[in-house]
């Protein structure tokens, strides 16, 4: 009879494309069944993310919640991946030994000779190495699309934000070929995937090579579009210093193409920014907005904010809030700023209260609501091109659809062979996180 694997996921897009893929590496060589139980598993994994404040609490409360189930089924493993994995090591299993197996990022494709080795010898198995790009080697292509599809390209980052960790927990920057990449996609393609989603820490400074030459995040997307069955291609995340020219030109080039962005800014002060080491100002951030723009007039852009960066004056504040008005964003993630171990910014002196700081980001919250409002107001009465992703979650009688510029749009319809087709829609009514609207011709 299979054992039974069940997988938690906290955090980015990047950890929901590692759990898929050892969701797979588990079925296909050890012939683990997943299960949408934790009861029911023999094998539980927790792949973590360390972005945010008290990640690692969150951890040890999860894994103690786990704890009362082993007590009550003792052969059960508990693994713990991903970035706080990679940050704490084996100081994992010091804390909570029930812990069976720890891995990171970059050596989850070791977990089934993890899993044998802790099997064999009833000890704790760790490893948090960084092999580069060894892990795609181990990864086969699923048997059954999705209308979007997440393909990692670049692993690790190199640009050592002050407040941020990822460079420890998921190593330096390294791309794929693009010839691999494109084996991926093609696979994807032929088994019902329409749109593709490309992933990194920084994704548009991909430098991997096509042919033995070096190539580009544009040059990719320009070799993608020409898979056939490829309807629509986005890419996330990007870092504003890392958008050159020739990116911004394929948005005129290639229709696939999405007319959205993500671009984080975290900052409109540039004191605050060069204390980031973000390597641009609010106006070289403003000057490719517009420069975006004026290749693709329809760009919605999102992006990311910390508030209360240590120091972070009134005047860095309005300066984030200016930049808010101009910009105008369809969609944003705001937080308060949260030390990450071992980071330089952790190490700043910081007299700005939690209060003040929390009453910022309510303003900043509610500013962010109402322009994304605005927007989705603005596409009432308009037919757009949205993809069929499948059923509504909350109501099965309609069918849930993204659009070009990534709004949730939901629609009445009982025809499930929609289903990564791209279909135009009449919005009729804007709701605070989606649209709604009916099928056009």
């Amino acid at each position: 009879m299979p054992k039974k694997l069940y997988i938690k996921t906290h955090g980015c897009q990047m950890n929901e494309y590692d759990s898929e893929k050892m969701s797979k590496l588990l079925v296909d060589k050890k012939n683990f069944e997943i299960t949408s139980s934790e009861q029911d598993a023999d094998l539980i994994i927790l792949n973590t993310c360390s972005i945010r404040e008290k990640a690692q609490e969150r951890v040890f409360h999860q894994i103690g919640r786990w704890r009362k189930i082993k007590e009550k089924k003792p052969n059960l493993k508990i693994a713990i991946g991903g970035c706080v994995a990679s940050q704490e090591g084996e100081k994992i299993i010091k804390r909570a030994p029930e812990v069976d197996i720890v891995f990171g990022p970059q050596s989850l494709h070791k977990l089934p000779e993890l899993y044998d080795q802790q099997e064999k010898y009833k000890k704790s198995q760790t490893d948090i190495s960084f092999p580069k790009l060894e892990k795609f080697s181990h990864f086969t292509a699923p048997e059954h699309g999705t209308p979007s599809a997440f393909v990692s390209i670049v692993e690790g980052c190199n640009k050592y934000c002050s407040f941020c960790v990822v460079p420890k927990t998921r190593g330096h920057e390294v791309s794929r070929t693009c010839e691999d990449i494109l084996e991926e996609v093609s696979a994807l393609a032929d088994n019902g995937t329409s749109e593709i989603h490309f992933l990194g820490q920084n994704v548009n400074n991909f430098k991997g090579t096509f042919k033995g030459h070096p190539s580009s995040l544009a040059e990719l997307i320009k070799l993608t579009a020409k898979i056939e069955n490829i309807k629509r291609i986005r890419f996330t995340t990007s870092h504003p210093h890392e958008f050159k020219d020739d990116l911004v030109d394929v948005y005129g080039e290639v229709p696939e193409l999405v007319s959205h962005v993500h671009l984080p800014v975290q900052s409109g002060s540039d004191r605050i920014l060069k204390l980031m080491r973000r390597r641009y100002t609010a106006e070289k951030y403003l000057s490719l907005i517009e420069k975006i723009k004026s290749v693709r007039t329809d760009m919605s852009f999102s992006s990311d904010f910390i508030v209360g960066f240590p120091g972070e004056t009134d005047e860095d504040f309005q300066n984030t809030m200016d930049l808010v008005h101009q910009v105008k964003f369809d969609e944003s993630y705001s937080f308060i700023y949260s030390a990450r171990p071992n980071t330089p910014a952790s190490e700043m002196s910081d007299d700005v209260s939690h209060e003040l700081k929390k009453e910022r980001l309510d303003i900043l919250q509610a500013t962010l609501r109402r322009y994304a409002f605005g927007y989705s107001r603005k596409l009432v009465g308009k037919k757009i091109e949205c993809l069929v992703m499948g059923r509504s979650k909350k109501d099965p009688g309609q069918l849930q659809s993204r659009s070009i510029c990534d709004r949730v749009v939901n629609f009445r319809h009982d025809d499930i062979d929609l289903v990564g087709q791209l279909v135009n829609i009449q919005i009729n009514e804007a709701l605070p996180n989606s649209l709604r609207g009916e099928l056009g011709n």
